[in-house]
C-alpha cells in the first residue's frame, strides 16, 4: 500500500460495508455538509454536487489522502423520495411505488492526495412488482427500512417486492458504485487490485 490512506467521508454502514470489499484499510469521517436542494436542482445535479461536497469536507479533515464522497437519492414520477423515517410514511411510500420503474441516482466523488477531484453520477433502476397492503406491511415489520430511500433494503428481504433490477452496478443501489469508484482509483495511478497490502 501507498503512504496515502483512503478515508470514506461517510458514517453509512451501508457504504462502510461496500468499500470493505476492496480489501484495503480505509477510516471513515463524518463529513458536514448541508444537503438542502438548491432551487430547481435536478436530482442528477443534486447527488453530484453533494458527494462533491462530502469529499472535499473529507478531505479538509484528511488532506493528502483519497477522500471518497457519495450521495443517494430516489426518484419516481418526478418526484425525489427520501428516507421514510417511521412505519407510516414507508407504508404509503411502497404503495405509491407498487407496479411502478424508480431509478436511483448514486453520486460519486474521489478526491486525489493532491487534492484533483473526478465525480460522476450512476444510475441504478428498479420494477417493483404490484404488492398487496399485507406484503408491504409484512415486510415492514421484518426490516424496518425506515433509514432508506425508497423505503426497502435491496441487499436483504426488499428483493421480494421486485420484479427486476437494472444497472450496470449492484453496489451502485446499497449506495456507493464500485465499479466506477476502481476506475477512478486507477485512472489517479492507484489499482485497488495490486497495491502492497
Amino acid at each position: 500500500m501507498s503512504n496515502h490512506q483512503i478515508v470514506l467521508a461517510s458514517t453509512s454502514p451501508f457504504r462502510k460495508a461496500i468499500l470493505e470489499k476492496l480489501q484495503l484499510p480505509f477510516s471513515c469521517c463524518k463529513p458536514e455538509t448541508d444537503e438542502t436542494p438548491l432551487e430547481n436542482e435536478s436530482a442528477i445535479e443534486l447527488v453530484e454536487r453533494l458527494a462533491q461536497l462530502k469529499a472535499q469536507a473529507g478531505f479538509k479533515l484528511h488532506p493528502n489522502n483519497f477522500v471518497i464522497g457519495s450521495d443517494q437519492v430516489a426518484f419516481c414520477d418526478g418526484e425525489i423520495l427520501g428516507k421514510p423515517g417511521n412505519f407510516d410514511n414507508a407504508f404509503a411510500q411502497l404503495t405509491k411505488l407498487s407496479g411502478k420503474a424508480v431509478k436511483f441516482y448514486t453520486g460519486l466523488a474521489l478526491i486525489n492526495p493532491e487534492g484533483q477531484l473526478k465525480s460522476s453520477v450512476e444510475v441504478f433502476e428498479v420494477h417493483f412488482r404490484n404488492l398487496t397492503s399485507d406484503e408491504i406491511t409484512a415486510y415492514l415489520h421484518l426490516e424496518q427500512p425506515y433509514n432508506c430511500a425508497g423505503s426497502f433494503k435491496s441487499e436483504a428481504l426488499g428483493i421480494t417486492l421486485f420484479d427486476k433490477l437494472l444497472g450496470d452496478d449492484p453496489n451502485t443501489l446499497i449506495g456507493l458504485p464500485l465499479i466506477k469508484l476502481c476506475e477512478f482509483f486507477r485512472a489517479f495511478g492507484f489499482d485497488p487490485l495490486i497495491q502492497k497490502r
